[in-house]
């Protein structure tokens, strides 16, 4: 890890420090224990799906179609449980459900080389379009005890949603910093002409990144679903918005090639913590997206102005492509 990323999250510690030392004294209500296992039940999903959409960053790509697969995984899990399939089964085709838009996504980006903001977005729409007009906005309802917290007590669930989310997040960091497969994604998004001349097969990198993000989508999707005795179908709105804020205030250059995954988590929960923090204040909940935005302007801002003339986001020299940044 370079000396750039550990400052970023310095600073992000530093403004959950501040943000949580003012809650403390005008709110101290914000800090007990139900708030924040509410929080933390709301927050892990996101984790998640920035678990992957960093990834996606990370190879120089973008993927805002994560809340319409969200919603589809979804209301995929709510079915399958309606239908009676067995939880693990219920589990499965949810995860797969999200890996198959993933596929859908990479195999558009990175056989046709068609840009991923386009990609995407064009799913966004589509797979929205086609669930509402599946479902003519119906929600999901009579889920089964047994989909309820995974099948697992209400009071285990947090301990269970929480193990989960630690263990995706250990595995691709772990893969980031240690295994080749890591160290392709650092250099297909620091320079993907440099990494074809280093063997790394780009397009196989850019497609298995997108399926493992749309992966972590459909398992996101999940977690949110088993907490709530009924499933909207237009769930996951705005969550793109709220899952690449995280990612890039989090210190991930949206042009690829550098980040790192704790980075991320420090976002997630800066972010997570607004719109409770402004309930908390009595202040307007409109404020939420204005201070996203804001904060994502300010990183950005930051980001290019450490940046050499000419070059944003800082990339590694050629010679160093195929190696992780340390």
């Amino acid at each position: 890890m370079t000396t750039s990323h550990h400052r970023v999250e310095a600073s992000l510690a530093g403004m959950l420090v501040v943000t949580g030392t003012l809650l403390w004294l005008r709110a101290p209500a914000f800090f007990s224990a139900g708030n924040l296992l509410d929080m933390l039940l709301a927050t892990l999903p996101v984790l998640v799906v920035a678990i992957g959409a960093t990834l996606v960053i990370l190879i120089g790509e973008i993927d805002i179609s994560v809340g319409s697969a969200f919603a589809i995984a979804s209301v995929v899990a709510g079915q399958s449980a309606v239908w009676h399939l067995p939880m693990p089964a219920v589990v499965l085709l949810t995860v797969l459900t999200g890996a198959a838009i993933g596929a859908l996504n990479g195999s558009l980006v990175a056989t046709l080389r068609l840009p991923s903001i386009v990609v995407t977005l064009a799913t966004m729409v589509a797979l929205r379009d086609g669930l509402r007009w599946i479902t003519q906005g119906a929600w999901v309802q009579n889920l089964p005890p047994g989909f309820q917290f995974l099948g697992v007590s209400q009071s285990w669930y947090p301990l269970v949603a929480l193990g989960i989310a630690a263990a995706v997040l250990a595995t691709a960091a772990w893969t980031l910093r240690y295994l080749p497969a890591g160290r392709a994604v650092y250099a297909t998004g620091s320079s993907a002409d440099a990494a074809r001349l280093a063997g790394i097969p780009v397009a196989v990198v850019r497609f298995w990144v997108f399926v493992i993000g749309g992966a972590c989508t459909g398992l996101a999707a999940l977690l949110n679903a088993v907490r709530f005795d009924q499933i909207p179908s237009n769930a996951g709105l705005g969550l793109e918005m709220q899952v690449i804020a995280a990612v890039v205030v989090g210190g991930t250059a949206i042009t690829g090639g550098r980040g790192t995954l704790m980075g991320t988590v420090l976002g997630v929960a800066l972010l997570g913590s607004i719109g409770p923090a402004l309930t908390f204040l009595s202040a307007s909940p409109y404020w939420e997206r204005a201070l996203q935005g804001a904060i994502v302007l300010i990183a950005v801002g930051i980001a290019s102005r450490r940046a050499p003339a000419g070059v944003w986001p800082m990339r590694r020299p050629v010679k160093n492509a195929g190696a992780s940044p340390r």
